[in-house]
């Protein structure tokens, strides 16, 4: 598929009467998991194009361009509006921040397992653990205060069990600041997974920001507040492999052939009708977009969309799918990892006077003062022992026990970890 042989639409045959944009919601009771996950998913990516077109337009000069953005962004605008509201009424925000962290988990594991270049993967790899830890977080959280097992939101695809601790994952913003791909030499699948996950982390990011302060509980909040500041961190990690030579149209004529990736790769896997239909149809609104940007490229940038995309074939489509073995040897083999300025190291290979360890102690004081510690070690006191959904043994012998939540893996040197 060449989404560059399609004929596009006009630009303004994409905009909706108000009556459409508003209507269908999958049923939370009986709707597939990864269903939940593509709206998430698609969410964020028309978000991450409506923010970066905002910022596109508030650094040009020429009044000719800022309009075509914003014909561009209306139209994104209108899918992201409709998108968003295929959430039911009647999930809550903790649910939906299951299928949140079962998306970073199955995604990212989806993508680090098929990615070619080393760093990048490597990168994927140390967020998932910390992803998976988040999960675990909330799912306990969720049982403590209502009593619902988020395994029956997952449906069986996703382990919830520890992770690297959450407490172990407040970095110096230094070490989160990671090398950028070349976009002339990275492979067209790479690009596409460094700009998805980009979007992806940066769609959860925004949703705690906004829910911590609105949360019913103390306790909650102050765990969305904590696992916010992480997905500021993730962030900043993936955002930094984006290539920063290339230009803001560029750039744009990549956004635009990624969510059309990823519109086409969700209508050849879902599995609600209804959902399929509307993938379907903001595949072609896609195109159109990716062929607006071509031209916008052409006119400012004097560039043909060939110099930025050679071969414009899709790679392999993007599938959600079990990944609970994947998960579990990334555990096993990086759990005391940390970050190390551009790259990763164990924990215990970092000298005494590194700054992870006065960052740890600036923002953590005390692990009892820590809400992501505060959850487990109240639902251990208050039901006998953490909530987990796990199908065997947990890799990491440290973090075995159900009813002390370790706060020292991958945070406290000369941990055993992963033996």
């Amino acid at each position: 598929m060449n989404p560059f042989e399609i004929k596009p639409m006009g630009m303004e045959d994409t905009f909706k009467e108000r009556k459409d944009l508003y209507g269908y919601s999958y049923d939370k009771y009986n709707a597939d998991p990864y269903s939940k996950l593509r709206i998430i998913l698609l969410n964020g990516a028309e978000f991450e194009q409506v923010y970066f077109g905002h910022n596109a337009m508030r650094n040009e000069a020429r009044g000719d361009l800022r309009r075509d953005l914003a014909l561009l962004r209306r139209s994104e605008q209108m899918q992201q509006k409709q998108i968003a509201c295929l959430k039911p009424v009647c999930e809550s925000v903790l649910e939906n921040t299951i299928a949140y962290e079962q998306l970073a988990v199955d995604l990212t594991a989806a993508m680090a397992a098929r990615e070619q270049d080393p760093y990048v993967k490597h990168c994927m790899d140390f967020a998932l653990l910390e992803d998976f830890d988040h999960l675990y977080r909330y799912a306990d959280l969720m049982n403590l205060e209502t009593g619902e097992k988020a395994e029956d939101l997952v449906g069986g695809y996703t382990e919830i069990m520890p992770g690297r601790p959450t407490i172990a994952e407040h970095r110096h913003p230094y070490d989160d600041v990671k090398r950028p791909i070349n976009n002339a030499k990275a492979s067209l699948l790479t690009k596409l997974q460094v700009n998805i996950i980009t979007a992806a982390e940066q769609q959860t990011m925004n949703y705690y920001m906004n829910q911590c302060g609105f949360y019913k509980s103390d306790l909650g909040r102050r765990l969305y507040q904590e696992i916010g500041m992480i997905e500021e961190q993730h962030v900043s990690q993936y955002g930094s492999l984006i290539d920063p030579v290339c230009s803001p149209l560029e750039k744009l004529l990549m956004h635009e052939y990624t969510e059309a990736y990823l519109y086409y790769s969700a209508y050849e896997t879902e599995t609600d009708k209804k959902l399929k239909a509307i993938w379907e149809e903001f595949f072609t609104w896609e195109v159109t977009h990716l062929h607006f940007a071509a031209e916008l490229l052409k006119k400012y940038d004097k560039k043909d969309r060939e110099q930025v995309i050679p071969n414009a074939k899709f790679p392999e489509l993007l599938a959600l799918s079990e990944q609970k073995e994947y998960v579990r040897n990334v555990l096993k083999n990086t759990v005391n990892e940390t970050g190390m300025r551009e790259d990763f190291t164990s924990v215990n290979a970092l000298a005494d006077s590194f700054d992870f360890f006065s960052y740890q102690k600036r923002v953590n004081g005390n692990a009892t003062n820590v809400a992501s510690h505060n959850v487990i070690d109240r639902h251990i006191g208050e039901l006998g022992e953490d909530y987990r959904f796990q199908f065997k043994e947990h890799p990491v012998a440290a973090l075995r026990k159900r009813d002390e939540d370790n706060v020292e893996v991958g945070r406290v040197k000369a941990e055993i970890g992963a033996n």
